[in-house]
This record gives structure tokens, C-alpha cells and sequence, in this order.
């Protein structure tokens, strides 16, 4: 069925208190996409973000971020005050996150939150902690030692509780027992305050495409507390970590660092954890893409200590036995493949034994020097098609950078030379809209028209990355009815909104 949605990560919604959140303005989004005849909200990883803010560098693969709690909401709940909140500096720009101040806003009057909860009395809250023991226990924990240690990796930790001796396990959770269960009630208030919105968005009609990248990070729960599930030496340090080798775009390669997995235990274990991470996926979202789905067939190794990804190595991965496991285990799940950049045979095999749809970006196919997979006459029905990512910059800020043998290609496609160059993205997401692809997502900023101070990140770059946020206004009525005559025109609107 033809479909079509938006690409908007939960902080860049506009709300109070310095970055989006669970808040008001996020049920009014959803109200919008559903008065656009949309289908989908993509969103960006949910989990807790640590240095350089990226979402695909978290804490914890199962955690939700603290930070788009809704205060408003504990506002309303009588845990916090107006006044308590307004108080706090959590930046001044509405348009742009400052983490900075954000973070050491945020977990102070969380904690003024927590000490007013009586949470340990509260029977949900029990019943959360013992579904989700899991996984949360081990984060808890690490946070609360995370703290201890002043934010220290935990490769830094002290051994015995770097190696989780069970002496040091037992004495750290006595002396850290409030900070611990602190953690609790934010990730008990977290999934509250989401199931609230998710359910919101499906009562609408609106589906969630979640995000679960493929590595996790070295400084993560998950890393500390299961070090056989990754290639570790005997001192939990990586033997070799994740990356891409250099290309027409690096000379050096990408040098990622996340842990690689140990491939072979994960088998020996029947995938037990991949299980548990992709069926807890599903309770987050109603779609996941997966980020990095090459890494599945093949994955690049580079020895650790390396300073570039030049001395890496292909080495095999998983291929279609694990998703052949999550399939007996999970049953059938709605899975979007991330397969951009050089796929080989054995990546293109793995696709389609899967039957997963892959990804087609506008932006990537306008080079006139060579035939691309990623024009629209190439596409397949089974496939997602994008203007950008997250990753790309806006539609607008990447058309005014291309050369003009580029722009000459793309006007002689769509059959539009001499176009209003001022609304020309409008263009781009036309042929977005008419292409066979199943479905269509469109970043909020291209049917904004917004230019590349809108961009929410720039690969192997620190800083001044996933800092936008939409303005309130900026999604108005006239926007919405353009959105919903294109989505209607191209066939992509729900049948039961055709009928109205």
C-alpha cells in the first residue's frame, strides 16, 4: 500500500524548556500529520545521549533519553512548579539546543521531581522495574558509578567494579541505592510519558518508525555489564573496533569506535540478546529501521588503538541466520534496511532473502557522470524513498552547493528548466511523492523549504550537530494542505481519508 509520512527527531520539536520533548506540542504534531493525510512520524534513537549529543552514541540501547521527559507534565502531576521550571537555564534560542545547559538543567529538577514522587511506594512503578529488570538494573547502575566517577568511561572505573566483581557490585548498589533508583524514575517516567504519545499517534492513524543503529557505544551499559557479547580482551578493553574504510569522501576511512560483536558467542547463545533488543524495539516503535545493514553481512575491523580506519578489515558477519532467528523468535516485523553507500552481491543477497525494503535518497542520484540506483526510474515498489536523512543536509542547502551540471540533470528529469528556483524543493519532493516507491518520507525542513541552517548532522564532524528545532509557527495551515493535495495526488493518502 503507497504511503508516505515525516522525518522530525523528538528534539527538534518546539516546545518549552529548551529541547522537544513528550510535551503538548508533540500530540499537536501528530494532530498535523494526521490533518496532512500522512501515515508515518520517523523519528532518531530515543536513547540517553552522551559526548557530542548523537543519538547513535547512547548510554544504553534499551534506555529513553531524560531529556524529553515533559516537565509540563510533572508540572501537572504537582512534582514540580511552574515557577521551578521557568527558573532554570536551559539556553535562550529557541531555534537551536544548547546540551550544555540542558544538561546540567535538566537531571536538577528531575531530581527535585524524584524526591517529591514517592515512587518506591507506587505499585507501576514496581511492576516497570521487575518487566524491565533485564536491562535497567545494569543501567541504573551504571549510571549511578557513571556519577561517582564524574562521568568517567567505564574503562576508567576502578577494576573491581570495572570487572563487576560481586563484592564491588554488591557495596556499590548499597552506597548508590537512591542514585539508583533516581535513574528508575526516569526511565519509569520516560516510558509513561512515550506509551502515552506513541498510543496518541497510532489512535490517529500515525505510525512510528523508530531507529535502531547496529553498534552500541564503548561507554554504554551494555557494554559494561555483558563484555562477552563484544570482542574484548580479558581486560574488557576492544580487541578491534567498528568503522568504514577510506573512500572518495575520506582518505582515512571513518573511525567510529563502538565495539565490535562477537559473532560467534551471539550464535552460540541462539541471538538472545539481539531477541531481547529488537522485540523491546517493538514495544517503542510500530516500524524500526535498521541503521548500518551492511555491518550484517559484512562488517569492517579495525585493530583498536588504530588513529584512522586505514588498516581496518572486511570481516564476515551474522548474515541472514540471525534475522532467520528473530523471525522464529518475533514473527514477521516491519523493518526498513538502511543499505545506503557500496553494496556488494553478498549485502544485495541478504536484502532480499530478507525481504526487507531498502532506502533511496533523491539527493544521492544527480550526478550526470554515471547511472544511479537512487533515480526514480531504478526504484522498486518494495522500498523507501527519501529527499534526505538525517544525515544529508536540507534539500535546499545541499541544492545550492551542487555543481550547475547537476542542476542542469535534475531540471532535464523532472522536465522543469527554467523552475522557480525559489520553490524548488517543492520539485524534489514531487518526485519523491510520484515515485513507485511504497513509501515516501520527507524531512520537516524540505516542506519547510529551509535552507542548511536547518541540517541536524554532518557525519565524522563535533559540534553544532543535532541542534535544530522547528519553529512553532512554522508548520502552518497552507504547508499542511500542500502536503495533503500532494499525498492525495500521487495516491499515497489513507483510503478511509480518500472517502471523506
Amino acid at each position: 500500500m503507497r504511503a508516505s509520512g515525516v522525518l522530525l527527531p523528538i528534539s527538534s520539536l518546539p516546545s518549552n524548556y529548551g529541547i522537544g520533548t513528550f510535551s503538548k506540542e508533540a500530540f499537536k504534531f501528530v494532530e498535523q500529520l494526521q490533518e496532512a493525510g500522512q501515515s508515518y512520524w520517523q523519528i532518531l534513537p530515543l536513547g540517553p545521549t552522551g559526548y557530542g549529543d548523537s543519538p547513535y552514541q547512547s548510554f544504553s540501547t534499551f534506555a529513553g533519553n531524560p531529556y524529553y521527559i515533559d516537565l509540563e507534565g510533572l508540572i501537572g502531576e504537582g512534582l514540580l512548579t511552574r515557577e521551578e521550571c521557568d527558573a532554570c537555564d536551559f539556553g535562550d534560542n529557541e531555534n537551536y539546543i544548547n546540551y550544555e545547559k540542558i544538561y546540567f538543567a535538566r537531571f536538577e529538577i528531575l531530581r527535585k521531581a524524584y524526591e517529591r514522587s514517592n515512587i518506591r511506594e507506587n505499585q507501576d512503578f514496581i511492576a516497570f522495574k521487575e518487566k524491565n529488570a533485564f536491562w535497567l538494573e545494569d543501567y541504573a547502575l551504571y549510571m549511578a558509578v557513571k556519577n561517582k566517577f564524574e562521568g568517567k568511561a567505564w574503562i576508567e572505573w576502578d577494576v573491581d567494579i570495572r570487572m563487576r566483581e560481586n563484592k564491588a557490585m554488591k557495596a556499590y548498589k548499597a552506597e548508590l541505592e537512591d542514585e539508583i533508583t533516581f535513574y528508575e524514575f526516569q526511565q519509569y517516567t520516560f516510558a509513561r510519558q512515550w506509551k502515552y504519545l506513541k498510543d496518541y499517534a497510532n489512535e490517529h492513524g500515525i505510525k512510528i518508525i523508530g531507529d535502531i543503529p547496529i553498534y552500541v557505544a564503548f561507554d554504554s551499559s551494555d557494554a559494561w555489564s555483558n563484555p562477552k557479547l563484544f570482542q574484548f580482551d580479558e581486560d574488557c578493553k576492544p580487541v578491534a573496533v567498528a568503522g568504514c574504510p577510506p573512500d572518495a569522501f575520506s582518505a582515512t576511512g571513518q573511525l567510529w569506535g563502538n565495539p565490535l560483536y562477537d559473532w560467534e558467542y551471539h550464535k552460540r547463545t541462539g541471538y538472545k540478546w539481539w531477541v531481547q533488543r529488537v522485540a523491546y524495539c517493538f514495544e517503542l516503535y510500530d516500524v524500526v529501521r535498521i541503521d548500518h545493514f551492511r555491518g550484517f553481512d559484512e562488517y569492517y575491523s579495525i585493530p583498536y588503538g588504530e588513529e584512522t580506519a586505514v588498516n581496518g578489515e572486511w570481516m564476515p558477519g551474522p548474515g541472514y541466520d540471525l534475522f532467520k532467528k528473530l523471525n522464529s523468535k518475533l514473527g514477521d516485523m516491519d523493518i526498513i534496511a538502511e543499505d545506503l553507500g557500496f553494496l556488494t552481491d553478498t549485502v544485495l543477497e541478504l536484502l532480499k532473502n530478507t525481504g526487507y525494503p531498502g532506502m533511496k535518497i533523491l539527493q544521492f542520484a544527480f550526478d550526470p557522470r554515471e547511472e544511479s540506483d537512487y533515480l526514480p526510474h531504478n526504484y522498486t515498489a518494495n522500498s523507501i524513498v527519501y529527499t534526505g536523512t538525517h544525515d544529508n543536509d536540507t534539500l535546499r542547502g545541499w541544492y545550492e552547493e551542487i555543481p550547475e551540471e547537476d542542476k542542469k540533470f535534475a531540471a532535464e528529469y523532472m522536465n522543469n528548466e527554467g523552475a522557480d528556483e525559489a520553490n524548488i524543493h517543492w520539485d524534489f519532493i514531487r518526485l519523491a511523492m510520484a515515485s513507485v516507491s511504497n513509501t515516501c518520507i520527507i524531512p520537516l525542513q524540505d516542506y519547510l523549504g529551509l535552507g542548511k541552517e536547518a541540517r541536524i548532522n554532518t557525519p565524522s564532524t563535533l559540534g553544532c550537530n543535532w541542534q535544530w528545532r522547528m519553529d512553532k509557527e512554522a508548520l502552518n495551515g497552507e504547508i499542511i494542505e500542500k502536503i495533503k493535495y500532494m499525498t492525495k495526488l500521487y495516491g499515497r493518502l489513507k483510503k478511509e481519508e480518500e472517502e471523506e
